[in-house]
C-alpha cells in the first residue's frame, strides 16, 4: 500500500554501482502543467515565483527541444500528468539539466489504443467547432473526486476556466503531442536525482499503481498518496505544497 497525506515511503538505493547523486545550489523550480491547465493548477501550493512554461508543441520530442532550449542551465522540475510525461522524456536526453523531480498523477507507460482513438476524436471535435472548456466539461468526473464535483461548484469552475485558457488550439496541439507518447520505464531507471512521485487515491485517469511503477524504476524516490482526484494541486495545494517543501529541504 502507498503511504498516505504525509507519510513518505523512501525507496533509495544504488542501481548498476550508479551512487544517488544530491544537487547543489539554489536552482529555480520549473512547474509543468498538463493537459488543458494552466499554471493556475498550482495556485495555493505556496511555491512562490517558478517559471511555468506552456506545452504547446504536437510532439514529446518537439516539446523537449524546446523547453531546454529556453529553460536555464540547471533547474528543479515539478509536472502533472502530460507535464510529468514531458518531465521523465526531458531527464532521459539531458539528465545533467534537471538536478530534482517531482511527478505528481502521471504515467510512465506507452499509451493504449483506446487512448489514441480517444485523442483522436478530440481532434475531430475541435476541428469540428468544439471548444476547450466544453471538452474539459465532458472529463471533469475523471479530473476531480466526486465529492469536490458534486460539493464545490467553485472549483469546477477553476478546472473548467483552465480549459477555455488553453484554448483549442493549444489543446490540439496538446493532444498530438499525447499520440507520440513512448513507454519511459526503460530510460527512467538511470534517473539519479532526488525524486518525489505524488498520486491521488480517487485518480482514475493515473491510478496509485501508476506511480508505485514508476517508483520501481527510479533508484530513489520518495512515494505519496493523497485523498485527491486527478488534479491533486487543486484538490489538495496545502497538502502537496507542504509535501513538495519537506522533501526539498531533505536535500
Amino acid at each position: 500500500m502507498l503511504p498516505h497525506d504525509s507519510e513518505l515511503l523512501t525507496s533509495c538505493g544504488v542501481r548498476g554501482g550508479m551512487p544517488y547523486v544530491l544537487p547543489h545550489g539554489s536552482e529555480p523550480l520549473v512547474l509543468l502543467a498538463g493537459m488543458n491547465c494552466t499554471s493556475d493548477l498550482w495556485s495555493g501550493c505556496g511555491f512562490g515565483h517558478a517559471l511555468t512554461p506552456e506545452l504547446v508543441e504536437n510532439s514529446i520530442d518537439a516539446q523537449v527541444d524546446r523547453l531546454l532550449d529556453e529553460l536555464p542551465p540547471r533547474f528543479i522540475l515539478c509536472g502533472l500528468s502530460l507535464g510529468g510525461i514531458v518531465g521523465m522524456a526531458m531527464i532521459t536526453r539531458a539528465p545533467e539539466r534537471i538536478v530534482g523531480l517531482c511527478l505528481v498523477s502521471t504515467s510512465a507507460k506507452a499509451p493504449t489504443a483506446a487512448q489514441g482513438e480517444s485523442w483522436r476524436r478530440w481532434i475531430e471535435r475541435i476541428d469540428g467547432g468544439a471548444s476547450s472548456r466544453e471538452l474539459q466539461a465532458e472529463i471533469i468526473d475523471a479530473l476531480l473526486s466526486p465529492q469536490l464535483v458534486q460539493h464545490r461548484p467553485d472549483v469546477v469552475e477553476r478546472v473548467l476556466a483552465m480549459g477555455e485558457a488553453t484554448g483549442a488550439a493549444t489543446l490540439r496541439s496538446q493532444l498530438l503531442m499525447q499520440t507520440t507518447r513512448t513507454d519511459l520505464r526503460p530510460g527512467i531507471r538511470s534517473v539519479r536525482v532526488p525524486t518525489l512521485i505524488v498520486s491521488g487515491t480517487a485518480d482514475v485517469m493515473c491510478t496509485p499503481q501508476f506511480h508505485t511503477e514508476i517508483a520501481e524504476q527510479i533508484g530513489c524516490a520518495d512515494l505519496l498518496s493523497l485523498d485527491s482526484g486527478h488534479l491533486l494541486p487543486i484538490e489538495k495545494p496545502e497538502a502537496f505544497g507542504s509535501a513538495f517543501r519537506a522533501w526539498r529541504t531533505r536535500w
